[in-house]
């Protein structure tokens, strides 16, 4: 696979209330680049959900050990442990919310949210390479086609949509529990899932064309 364009420090999310650590990216004004322990965490980290995700594609997800990936990843079973709880994980985690999250924070103020997000996928996606976007792809297909993984799919959907919630409850100055603040964050997951699932059906579409696409929709109002 190709190297990741962005260089990212893959942390743990943290409600922003409690915690507003930002992602460091390579050539990015949103923070500082990350120390040399964290980028070799970070190295490690990808390797681990790189080999993990070429096995399951060569002799399926069942099929796969633990001791397997570590082996591919040359770290012992104990080390992948330290960086992903299960194999479920692996294909959860996702090395661009960090990212996403930095960028989302450093949208001017005085732009609405759709537009401020719409600007954040144009950004991240538009800067991935050929090899990212197809990882991204390829975890997508797992959890949801794989039915040890469907629950997982389904869990970072709701944990991604209150991600959401939460930092449109801090840009907005509204509480996180307040109703049309989550059902405006369900809008924006729902314009996302659904430029995703058209990727899964249709690789070679224009990805940042049927953003924009989805957002100006939402932005119209949705009219039908």
């Amino acid at each position: 696979m190709a190297a990741r364009s962005f260089d990212t420090e893959l942390l743990d999310w943290h409600d922003p209330a409690e915690k507003r650590q930002n992602a460091a990216m390579s050539e990015s004004p949103v923070a500082d680049r990350p120390g040399l322990r964290e980028r070799k965490k970070a190295k490690t980290r990808a390797a681990i959900q790189e080999h993990a995700l070429r096995l399951f594609r060569q002799q399926g997800y069942d099929a796969t050990t633990v001791e397997q990936i570590a082996e591919a990843a040359e770290v012992s079973p104990s080390t992948f442990f330290r960086y992903f709880g299960s194999k479920e994980d692996v294909v959860a985690y996702d090395a661009f919310d960090p990212i996403i999250i930095a960028l989302w924070r450093a949208q001017p103020p005085e732009v609405a949210p759709i537009p401020a997000f719409r600007n954040v996928m144009v950004q991240v996606f538009g800067a991935m390479s050929p090899d990212q976007l197809a990882e991204i792809m390829g975890r997508g297909r797992l959890l949801f086609s794989e039915p040890a993984l469907r629950q997982v799919g389904i869990n970072e959907m709701i944990r991604s949509a209150r991600i959401m919630t939460d930092e449109l409850a801090v840009r907005l100055g509204r509480p996180a529990d307040d109703l049309e603040l989550r059902i405006f964050a369900g809008a924006i997951m729902g314009a996302v899932l659904a430029v995703l699932i058209d990727l899964l059906e249709d690789p070679s579409i224009d990805m940042l064309d049927r953003f924009d696409h989805a957002f100006a929709f939402l932005e119209k109002g949705m009219p039908l």
